[in-house]
């Protein structure tokens, strides 16, 4: 309100700046024919200008802003993948019947395009996994997520955040996965519907944390290859990922 106040004193001041420089010069020079001519080339002259400034030099300079906020929420993905999301994509993917598949969706390489990883972000959005429930670690989860709380809160009331919506619903449905299995006393012991509502809980984040981890892995691609390097040898959807180079 206060701005829309300032905006409309500082166009009647200026309107009537104009209006009184106006009067001066007719005063001083008794020339309304020149007067008429420069306002006709001025008013003449505004919509271009009107163009190049709201149109052409805003829009560069929103997307320049675009891009360092880009650049400013792939440095925070890109923490959250060091600290939780690069466990999480590895310790699950061993705990699902379906691995030999999502290891054919999602085995980056170097020689991968953008057309590669949109195709790769649709595959990833459409899975839904069978949790092997004899192999996973509920309990172990349960503690890593636990130790990790105050981190995703942290990330959670990051307001930039808000702009890349996916990555908001992910840490949501990890810390509701964290709430399902702090609430729970005894893993070990769970009846098969409950497991089952489990293995939606696990659904819901596992297809939006692939999902997230090939748009950091693009960006890395893009303007960090040294960091996509070690990604590629590292990544968890290859059979024997290693750290060393090997060619």
């Amino acid at each position: 309100m206060n701005d829309r106040r300032f905006l409309v004193i500082a166009g009647i001041l200026a309107v009537a700046l104009s209006v009184v420089l106006y009067a001066l010069h007719y005063v001083i020079f008794a020339d309304a024919h020149h007067i008429f001519i420069f306002t006709l080339h001025d008013i003449a002259f505004l919509p271009l200008e009107v163009f190049l400034v709201v149109v052409v030099i805003e829009r560069l300079l929103a997307q320049r802003e675009k891009k360092a906020l880009n650049s400013k929420l792939n440095m925070v993905v890109g923490v959250f993948f060091m600290a939780v999301g690069n466990r999480l994509l590895a310790e699950l993917l061993t705990d699902f019947c379906e691995r030999e598949t999502l290891y054919g969706h999602f085995q980056i390489s170097k020689e991968w395009q953008p057309q590669d990883f949109r195709r790769a972000r649709a595959e990833a959005l459409k899975i839904r996994l069978e949790v092997d429930f004899d192999r996973i670690d509920l309990n172990g989860i349960k503690v890593f997520l636990g130790e990790q709380r105050p981190f995703l809160m942290s990330l959670m009331e990051n307001p930039s955040l808000l702009e890349r919506e996916g990555f908001t619903d992910l840490l949501w449905a990890i810390t509701h996965l964290e709430e399902e299995l702090e609430a729970r006393d005894n893993l070990s012991a769970l009846p098969e519907s409950d497991l089952k509502h489990l293995e939606g809980d696990i659904n819901r984040f596992y297809d939006r944390l692939v999902a997230e981890w090939l748009i950091y892995a693009e960006h890395l691609k893009a303007h960090y290859p040294y960091f996509y390097s070690l990604l590629l040898r590292t990544h968890p959807f290859q059979k024997e990922p290693s750290v060393i180079v090997r060619n």
